[in-house]
Order: C-alpha cells, then sequence, then structure tokens
C-alpha cells in the first residue's frame, strides 16, 4: 500500500493548521505558503475533509478553516481513511464472501496474513492523533532554526 500526495500533504496541512488554530481561522495561503503546496490542492483536500467533519469552513475577510474537533480527538487514520479509502495493503483485505474483489478469495492461502497487516496498519494510524503529530513537531522542529548560541 502506498499513500499518495493527498494522504501525506493532508497530514501535514492539518497538522499546520492545528499549530495555528490558536489565531483563530487559518487561510489556505497561508498553510500553501508554510507547507510549501499548492494552495489549490490544499483546497481539494480541505474540501474531502470537510465532508468528512474533520475541518470546518468559514467564509469572509476574517474566514478560513479550522479543525472541526480537537486535535486530540482526530485520529491519522480518520484522516488517511477520509482521503485515501480503507488503508489496506491489498484489494482482498476489504473483500468478504458476500462480496469478493478478488476470484482467489475464498482459496487464498495468504489472505490472513495480509487481514494482519491491516489490522496493524489500522491500530497504529488509530492510536496516533493530530495532537501527537503537533507535539512531535513542537519538540523536534519547532525554532530549532532559530536558536541562538551564545559563547564566551
Amino acid at each position: 500500500m502506498k499513500i499518495s500526495t493527498k494522504g501525506r500533504y493532508g497530514l501535514e496541512a492539518l497538522v499546520d493548521l492545528a499549530i495555528h488554530s490558536s489565531e483563530g481561522c487559518v487561510s489556505l495561503k497561508s498553510i500553501s505558503e508554510r507547507c510549501g503546496i499548492s494552495e489549490a490542492y490544499i483546497l481539494q483536500i480541505f474540501l474531502i475533509l470537510r465532508r468528512a467533519g474533520i475541518v470546518e469552513s468559514v467564509r469572509g475577510a476574517q474566514g478560513g478553516y479550522m479543525l472541526a474537533k480537537s486535535p486530540s480527538e482526530i485520529t491519522v487514520g480518520d484522516v488517511l481513511t477520509s482521503l485515501e479509502g480503507p488503508l489496506a495493503p491489498v484489494a482482498c483485505c476489504t473483500s468478504t464472501n458476500e462480496n469478493p474483489l478478488c476470484e482467489r478469495y475464498g482459496k487464498c492461502a495468504t489472505v490472513g496474513f495480509w487481514k494482519s497487516v491491516m489490522k496493524t496498519l489500522n491500530e497504529v494510524a488509530d492510536s496516533i492523533t493530530i495532537n501527537d503529530l503537533v507535539e512531535y513537531y513542537r519538540n523536534n522542529f519547532f525554532n530549532k532554526d532559530y536558536e541562538i548560541d551564545y559563547y564566551i
């Protein structure tokens, strides 16, 4: 399974939104500039996230986007499944006997392995929140470029 730029950029833009949410609504332009992602692409991503109930939009001069819930209530899994669909390493993981996506589904020796991979992937994605990513950013990158060393 490969996460597309939609999923990767969507997470990055949401973390940026969460970091700057104390300033009120955040414009797509400011997110675009900080993340180095096209404003038009972020708009496409945020339209999907708005329909999923992850972000809200506010119109007007002071408008922009804000998180629909607390960053600690939004998981990486919520974001990625909204943008990418099921987090399945292979299509047969989302198959059922009633709705097989693969003609070999009922007799494949590896389907159990792939379902285990999918279960683990989803458990990890659902255990990490946007707030966790914000804290990681703050602890590892925030103001690192602006640290001043004093020598005597």
